[in-house]
């Protein structure tokens, strides 16, 4: 086993220890939800870099003049499996989020418009997969699926990082809130929340090259 996963295992352990475990920052209404802050927020790290992999193994496609090779829709294929990772972590941070709100606003969903838009973005990357189980032509949906999903990240950026900072909003560093590194992200929960990020996004990505792996093995049975 490589070092990197070896780490990425050390660090989740760690996280998941010490996030439950450890300490915590006794702030009004947040209490100990604030542990959360461990396993929320890594979950949308890790969508957003597993994303960012997808968006640039479409880009290495188009601009490899997608001519049909296996080579060239192996990288459709990796655009695919790392998407399809990302949106499990995106359920799994929709779901820690909406067990953090229930607590803390009192309901499990409210019209913030950084639910809304994770929504919205969640739908995006449905569509995403929809498109490409409506076509059958390999080189075409694997040419009409890297378009997509070049709109598709910029969109995501957009509805989760752009919109929210813009208008009123119950997340912390949106809507004129101050972000948790303001005002509570204090040097131990610091030690805890860095390798939950960095662990998580090296689990995701182990988990895509798996995911990559067993589509080269179906392919040659």
């Amino acid at each position: 086993m490589r070092a990197w996963k070896i780490t990425g295992i050390i660090l989740v352990a760690y996280s998941l220890y010490a996030g439950l475990m450890s300490d915590v920052p006794r702030l009004a209404i947040l209490n100990e939800t604030i542990r959360n802050l461990y396993f929320h927020v890594p979950m949308w790290f890790t969508m957003i870099a597993l994303l960012g992999n997808s968006l640039a193994q479409s880009i290495r496609f188009l601009r490899s003049g997608h001519d049909g090779s296996s080579i060239n829709l192996e990288l459709d294929a990796k655009a695919k499996n790392f998407a399809e990772v990302a949106l499990v972590f995106s359920l799994l941070g929709l779901f820690t989020g909406m067990i953090w709100a229930k607590a803390t606003w009192g309901t499990y969903w409210t019209a913030d418009p950084k639910l809304n838009g994770t929504a919205v973005t969640l739908l995006i990357y449905l569509a995403y997969f929809v498109l490409r189980s409506s076509i059958e032509d390999m080189e075409k949906r694997a040419r009409l699926a890297a378009v997509y999903n070049i709109f598709a990240f910029v969109l995501m950026i957009v509805f989760i990082g752009v919109l929210p900072r813009l208008t009123e909003s119950l997340h912390p560093g949106n809507g004129g809130n101050p972000a948790f590194a303001n005002y509570d992200l204090d040097s131990g929960m610091r030690i805890v929340f860095y390798p939950a990020v960095i662990g998580w996004i090296i689990i995701g990505w182990w988990i895509s090259q798996l995911r990559n792996r067993l589509d080269i093995l179906n392919k040659q049975k």
